[in-house]
């Protein structure tokens, strides 16, 4: 049986949710994308998930909106929130477990979904995949 931390990954812009997605992937983690707040909400109810990645501005329903739709569901899965801004106001954040605005480094972004979705020490084999996944994104953008 597989050992990895499955995401579940909801962006409305499918060629951010690519690239990220592949990005994370190369790092060892599953990933389920969805580029629709509500597709991904019904999806949820049926899908096992380690941790959630939302998107924060999306048609129809907010990352925060949702954050709060997955914490009623399963209230044990940490939700990360990706926003534009570096700040964002507390009752946006009410259901999130961690938040990355503008400027954030990828490495932060790892270290915190590894240790949210499962606290354990960090292998030299994350490490070695994290570099690569880096080396790929800077590459890429």
């Amino acid at each position: 049986m597989e050992n990895r931390t499955t995401v579940f990954y909801v962006d409305d812009n499918p060629k951010s949710s690519r690239l990220l997605s592949n990005v994370l992937e190369e790092c060892g983690f599953r990933v389920i994308v969805k580029n629709d707040p509500l597709e991904a909400l019904a999806m949820c109810q049926r899908t096992y998930f380690d941790l959630a990645l939302l998107d924060y501005e999306m048609p129809k329903l907010s990352g925060s909106q949702l954050a709060q739709q997955i914490k009623r569901l399963a209230p044990d899965v940490p939700i990360v929130l990706l926003s534009a801004r570096t700040m964002m106001p507390p009752e946006e954040l009410a259901f999130v477990d961690a938040h990355f605005g503008f400027g954030t480094a990828l490495d932060d972004l790892l270290w915190t979904m590894r240790i949210l979705a499962h606290p354990r020490v960090v292998t030299m084999q994350d490490h070695l995949a994290d570099q690569r996944a880096r080396t790929q994104w800077a590459d890429s953008t």
